[in-house]
Parts: structure tokens; C-alpha cells; sequence
């Protein structure tokens, strides 16, 4: 169950009572759509049902950032956001339209790409160790001199730095002068620095500070410091104190030397407060028993997409995957091998200044174990009790893949069991990244078979979920974690929700899939099978999709997937090859009907999986957020993608025709959608005592096994699942559920149902969707 403590009558200070989250609206609030636009959306939400609107970070971030991440002052809101009038705007909009405000935090970094923009950093970089702030980050101060990653990877690059009103400057990068240091050529003065500038090469090797993941900009704080803690959250807390701010969404804790005592703090600091972390769970995980409401929904994203994929179909695509890319490699081989690449390459500073813990093991063997065993560890991190058989769990099969180690690894493991000695504290904070960037950031680019199921939180070796296995998933997160955020989509999915419903199609169709991509690969062939598995079916799954945002695509997968191309080390042949076949799908009129053609066999029982999973979501125990834009169709890919702008002007517009009684068809124009999300979502705000529970209702009859039906605890919610088979065999027939009370209407068609049993056939015949109420106030 939830350990979070009960919601006092009133907020601290005399600020009125907070407003219960019963369902949120994430906005990517950013300077192209500032605090101002956001609060016009007020009127809109509160008439989508929504209770809270969800925004990305609001503190200072580096300018021009566009997601807010990169928090560079924690003292203001950002100014390219409208600043603290603009926020204040905010909240009084919200509060007008009887809404409430949950806020994105980021504890664990800080941005550091523009020294001058961050106080702290700009006054560590000066004064270095002296620095009030030198406790604030990270840094490995024994070292030597902090090394800056931004030169141009030449022997000559420091050729190019200035001496610019007392500043060093190198092109567009400042950086300031310590006391005394001014005098001489640049060159000199950079010399006396208590920094270093060095190659951005040098990085991921030699850096001596903390980062978020690999990237450099991202500074690691030190939250847990209760100094760094009460200055990086001050204004955060004000609004809380004020009444101004319902939830707190924490961003990345695995990045955190202490998750739990940091979740402790700031639960005594906000105790009323709504508040989930942004934790992912491995399949078959749990989220330790923190002072939290639960998650930010990544582990229940899987199993809901996995309800409406035909798990039958996993050996097929096996073999095609197989045939199609020459590879036999599995699930479990690639991560390890991805994970060691990550925390050997990627991560190789982190690595290196965790094995200098250890000074008692050889330093090649100890980096050697130290990666080995991150590589195997089996979640993104331990936390005890339970972390205590995943480091059991990694040892043993680090030992298995090296016996030469064996010394190194009982030395290390005896230690990192050690809750007390730095080199266990730190080490579960490399495990994370290691994760993150070995399968997040590269197998899911990397493993072709299936891509729907390349998403985070899930597991791609898990092919699908039966719908008993999804009951027993949401009756287990009633009784644990009844108030953690469900979500499909977020600002961090490899693809969107309708995508990933629309691949789910390819699942019942698997002899067809496997003959038109096999003759795609044939005529228009990629010199990369295995990523031009994936990108057909990310074709397919997004298409119709604008040139551009395709080409920005596929350099982005194939960079993160590291093998044709990367990052660092870009492959300009492959690209232009990969760009070239890009724009033959547009070009080629043979191939773009024939893409074309495939998309639109696929399409509408697409539409049918994205209503489904999406009510799904919706109805299922815990708080369901809605990603901005995702009301209607979204054939989002990753970021920056699926950060685009929403026409929030079209939307208002299908919902008022909705409220006048319209009800639309589903086709392209995507109201349907935003139908079953305005209707589930109002029903949830107007009469909450219809969702406290989940309860399986089993279909009976011949096509009982396409149905998924539960009792939210005073309605019921149905879908259809595998809507390819359901129409191979003729439909719906006789089958039928029962009735919870005599007389129900479902909201999406406003029909009436009364008697012990409804027919499918009848009550889906409209939308393959239905949510059905006891008749009375609040139907509509």
C-alpha cells in the first residue's frame, strides 16, 4: 500500500486545502510556449476532465533549453517562461477554472553548458575549492584541475581561446578568471585556472565531476547535503507551502546517492503534497516502499500496450528478425554486451573514479570487475533489502562470464554490500546510467524483432500481455499503489501510444508483415539489416509522416544505435545512404503507394488498439496522465519529436462539436479519441466513487477471448483486443458480459443498456470501445 501520509485539511501557512489529483495533463511548457500560453489552456483541460495540469521543469534553465532540464538557478522560474509573473498567472488561471498544479523537479543535476548562466558553477569554476558552492556538485577535487570537455579535438584548439573583459572566452563558451590570474596570453591565464578546458573527447574518459547519464552539460548535485537540498528546493516549496502547487513529479532518483533519505526529506517537507518519481521499473520489479504515491507509469505502459499484442506471434517474428538480419543473438547478449560498451566507453570516468575506491584491487582488474558487474546487474538499481539479491544476482553471472576475475569480484561485492562505504553508495548511481544507456539509448535501437515493444519499462522479450496477467497487474497496483501516475505516452517515449498500437497490428498479421518487409529490405536495401528492420516498422507505424521529421529520425536512431554510425563518430557514407533511402520512400511513387497501401491495411485496427489501450489506461486503478497532444491521433517518435507544437485550436474546436452531441466515427480525424479521453476523464473527476477498485468481468461466448472488461468499482470498462481475428472470424456473435447493476448507459454512445447481460455485438458496435455507468447524473 501507499506509505504517503493523509492529505491534512489545510496547507501549511493558511494556504487553502490542496486539490486531490485525479488526473493530469502533461505540458511541455518551454519558451516557444510559455507560462502565458499555458495558462490559456486552463478552460480547456478542466472541460477534457483533467484535475491537474502536469508541466515539464519551471526553474531557470539554460537558454534557449527547450525542455527544462538543465536547470541552471533554482532561485527563480524562468525568465524565457514569463518569469515569477507569469507563474502566478498560472496558478490564478488554473484556480479559476477549478484546477490544480503539479510541477516538475530536477534534484539530481544541474545545466553547465553556459558557465555564465549558472551562478554556482561560474562562482566553483572562479574560486574553485573555496567556492561556497565547490560542496554543491559532484567533483572529484583530488584530481587535479576540473576538466572541462568543450575544445575542438585538435592539438592546436586552445589557439583559439580569448581574453574578453576579463572573461577566457573559446568561440561562443565563457569562462571566468580567478583573482590575480589576468595577466599574459590566454594561453597562460587558462593556466592558472582552477579548470581545465580539454577535447570534448576527453569526457566520457577523464571527466571529474558527475554527470547526468554521459552528457557532459549535466552536472551531478549533491542532494543530499541538506544545505544543497534546502537552497535547490526553496522555491519549489514556497509554492507548495502557498497552496500553489498540489504534486511534485522527481525526476531521475536513480541518479541520487541516496534516493530514499532524499524521498524522506522532501516528504517532511511537502507531507500533503502528490508525489511520484520518475523511477523505472524492471518487468516483475517493485517499487520500494519510499514516502511516495508510487511511479510516473512507466511500468504500467507495458502491460496495457501488451493487452492488444497477439503473443502467439513471438515465434514468428523470431524467425523473420533472424532471417531478415543474419543474426542470432539474444535479448540478453546484446544488453550485456550494449551495458559493458556503456560503462566502459560512455561512462569510463564514472568507472574510473569507482575503481580508485579500491585501492587494495589491481586498478585494470577492478575497472574490469566494476563493469562487468554492472553490466549484469539485472535493474537500473539496488535498494535495500532487495538490492542485496540483484547484487547476488549480477555477481554470480559476472562470475560466470569472468573467472579470470573472480579475486577482484569478491573483493568489490563484499564492499558494495556495505550500505556505509562510499564505493557502495556510489556504485548503484553508475548502474543506472549503465542501464539507461545500454538499453534505453542502445538496444532499443539495436534489437529489430518486434519494436513496439522497445520501449522504456518494458521488456522486449516479453511479447505481449494476456489479459489475465494485466488483471493481476492492476489488482496488485490497487492495493500497493492505488495513487501512481498511468501513462502511455511521455516526453522520454521512443515512440507514441498510437504508433505502438498501430505495430501491434503487425502482430496478428505476422506471414504478411514478413512478406512486405521482406521485399522492401529487397528493393530498397540498407546496408544495416538489422536497423532497416527497425526503421520499416517504424514506418509503417508513424506513416503518414513529414520528410523532415523522418530524416531526423533515422539519424538519430541509427546514432544511438551505435553500430553503421554514433554519435561520435558519425559514418557519413552510411548516413547519406540512409537519407537517400529515407527520401526514395517519398519520391519513388512505386514505393510510397506501396508504403502507403501497407500503412492503410493497418491502420484502422490501429485505431481500434489506441482506443482500447487508451481507456484502458484511463480507467485502471492509479492517476492517469495524458500527454500533451495525445487526446487525438499522435504519431509521435522520440524527442524531440514527440515535443512538438500542439494545435491546442483544433482540439477545443472537436470538443465543443463533442459537447453539442456530435458523435464522430473513427477515421482519420482522430475525435473518437479525444471522446473516450473527455468522457472516462470527467466521468473520473465528477464521480470518483466509481473508481476504487479493479475487478476482471469475464465475455462469455465464442469471441470471448478478443474482449478485456473490469469493474472500476462502479462502472465498467470494455475493449476490443486482436481486432485482426475478431473480424476473421466473423465478429462478435453471441458473446456477451454481464450487467454490474440493472440499468447502465455507456458514455461514449449515450445508449442505454438494461437487463443482467449486454451482447458485444450490440454494445460495440459503434466504437470498438464502451464505458459503462449506473444511469444517472454524470452519464454525459
Amino acid at each position: 500500500m501507499s506509505v504517503t501520509p493523509e492529505r491534512p485539511a489545510t496547507s501549511p501557512e493558511g494556504a487553502p486545502p490542496g486539490r486531490r489529483v485525479g488526473a493530469t495533463y502533461r505540458v511541455q511548457v518551454r519558451p516557444g510556449f510559455d507560462l502565458d500560453a499555458t495558462a490559456g489552456l486552463a478552460g480547456y483541460l478542466a472541460d477534457l476532465g483533467v484535475t491537474h495540469l502536469y508541466s515539464a521543469p519551471l526553474l531557470t534553465a539554460t537558454p534557449g533549453s527547450a525542455h527544462g532540464y538543465d536547470v541552471v538557478d533554482h532561485r527563480a522560474v524562468n525568465p524565457e517562461l514569463g518569469g515569477e509573473a507569469a507563474r502566478r498567472r498560472l496558478v490564478a488561471a488554473l484556480r479559476d477554472a477549478g484546477l490544480g498544479l503539479v510541477v516538475d523537479i530536477v534534484p539530481n543535476h544541474a545545466g553547465v553548458a553556459r558557465p555564465e548562466a549558472n551562478p554556482a558553477w561560474w562562482d566553483v569554476l572562479r574560486r574553485g575549492r573555496d567556492s561556497a558552492y565547490a560542496r554543491w556538485f559532484d567533483i572529484d577535487w583530488d584530481a587535479g584541475r576540473l576538466l572541462l570537455p568543450v575544445l575542438a579535438d585538435t592539438p592546436d584548439a586552445l589557439g583559439d581561446l580569448k581574453l574578453v573583459d576579463g572573461e577566457l572566452r573559446y568561440h561562443e563558451h565563457r569562462f571566468p578568471v580567478a583573482d590575480g590570474t589576468g595577466d599574459g596570453s590566454p594561453q597562460e591565464v587558462h593556466d592558472r585556472q582552477h579548470y581545465e578546458l580539454v577535447s570534448w573527447r576527453r569526457g566520457d574518459a577523464e571527466l571529474t565531476y558527475r554527470r547526468f547519464f554521459a552528457v557532459s552539460d549535466l552536472a551531478g548535485l549533491r542532494v543530499e547535503d541538506p544545505e544543497v537540498f534546502d537552497a535547490t528546493h526553496a522555491e519549489v516549496l514556497r509554492w507548495v507551502a502557498a497552496g500553489e502547487v498540489d504534486g511534485i513529479r522527481v525526476d531521475h532518483p536513480d541518479g541520487l546517492r541516496d534516493p530514499a533519505a532524499y524521498l524522506a526529506r522532501l516528504r517532511a517537507a511537502a507531507p500533503a503534497a502528490w508525489l511520484v518519481v520518475e523511477k523505472i521499473l524492471e518487468y516483475g520489479e517493485e517499487l520500494p516502499e519510499w514516502p511516495v504515491d508510487g511511479t510516473t507509469g512507466y511500468e504500467a505502459l507495458a502491460p496495457v500496450c501488451g493487452l492488444f499484442v497477439d503473443g502467439r506471434a513471438e515465434g514468428d517474428f523470431t524467425v523473420l528478425d533472424t532471417r531478415l538480419t543474419g543474426t542470432t543473438t539474444s535479448w540478453p547478449e546484446l544488453i550485456h554486451a550494449t551495458k559493458l560498451a556503456a560503462a566502459t566507453r560512455l561512462l569510463a570516468a564514472e568507472l574510473t573514479r569507482l575503481a580508485a575506491l579500491a585501492p587494495e584491487v589491481d586498478p585494470t582488474e577492478a575497472r574490469a570487475a566494476l563493469a562487468e558487474l554492472a553490466a549484469c546487474f539485472p535493474v537500473y538499481r539496488g535498494y535495500p533489502p532487495e538490492g542485496a539479491r540483484h547484487l547476488a544476482a549480477a555477481r554470480a553471472e559476472a562470475g560466470r562470464r569472468r573467472p579470470d576475475l573472480t579475486a577482484a569480484l569478491d573483493a568489490l561485492t563484499a564492499r558494495l554490500r556495505d550500505p556505509d562505504d562510499e564505493l557502495g553508495q556510489r556504485f548503484p548511481q553508475l548502474t543506472g546510467a549503465v542501464m539507461a544507456k545500454g538499453v534505453e539509448d542502445t538496444a532499443y535501437y539495436r534489437w529489430s524483432r518486434f519494436v513496439a515493444l522497445n520501449e522504456v519499462g518494458g521488456s522486449p522479450v516479453h511479447f505481449g500481455t494476456p489479459p489475465e496477467e494485466f488483471h493481476r497487474f492492476a489488482v496488485d497496483r490497487q492495493r500497493r499503489w492505488p495513487a501512481a501516475m498511468t501513462t502511455l505516452s511521455t516526453h522520454d517515449t521512443k515512440r507514441g501510444e498510437d504508433v505502438r498500437a498501430r505495430l501491434a497490428v503487425l502482430a496478428e498479421l505476422p506471414h504478411r508483415w514478413a512478406e512486405q518487409v521482406g521485399r522492401w529490405m529487397t528493393e530498397a536495401p540498407l546496408p544495416d539489416p538489422a536497423f532497416a528492420h527497425l526503421l520499416w516498422q517504424t514506418v509503417v507505424g508513424a506513416w503518414p509522416i513529414e520528410r523532415e521529421r523522418l530524416h531526423a529520425y533515422v539519424e538519430k536512431a541509427a546514432r544511438e544505435a551505435a553500430a553503421s554510425t554514433s554519435w561520435a563518430d558519425p559514418d557519413p557514407v552510411f548516413e547519406r545512404t540512409l537519407h537517400a533511402l529515407v527520401d526514395r520512400m517519398y519520391d519513388d511513387p512505386g514505393l510510397h503507394a506501396s508504403i502507403t497501401g501497407f500503412a492503410e491495411e493497418i491502420t484502422r485496427p490501429g485505431w481500434s488498439n489506441a482506443l482500447g489501450q487508451k481507456l484502458v489506461q484511463l480507467a485502471m486503478p492509479g492517476v492517469p496522465d495524458t500527454y500533451q497532444g495525445t487526446e487525438l491521433w499522435d504519431n509521435s517518435l522520440v524527442d524531440p519529436d514527440n515535443r512538438r507544437p500542439v494545435d491546442f485550436a483544433v482540439r477545443r474546436d472537436l470538443l465543443a462539436r463533442l459537447d453539442a452531441g456530435w458523435r464522430p466515427p473513427v477515421d482519420a480525424g482522430g475525435a473518437a479519441k479525444l471522446l473516450v479521453v473527455s468522457r472516462t476523464l470527467r466521468l473520473r473527476r465528477d464521480r470518483p466513487e466509481c473508481f476504487g477498485d479493479h475487478r476482471p468481468v469475464p465475455a462469455h461466448g465464442p469471441a470471448a477471448a478478443h474482449a478485456v472488461c473490469f469493474d472500476t468499482g462502479g462502472t465498467l470498462a470494455l475493449a476490443t483486443r486482436l481486432p485482426v481475428g475478431l473480424g476473421r472470424r466473423g465478429g462478435w456473435g453471441d458473446t456477451s458480459v454481464s450487467l454490474s447493476v440493472h440499468e447502465m448507459t455507456d458514455l461514449f454512445t449515450g445508449r442505454v443498456y438494461a437487463g443482467p447481460r449486454v451482447f458485444l455485438g450490440d454494445l460495440l458496435g459503434t466504437y470498438p470501445v464502451a464505458l459503462l455507468a449506473p444511469t444517472g447524473p454524470g452519464e454525459a
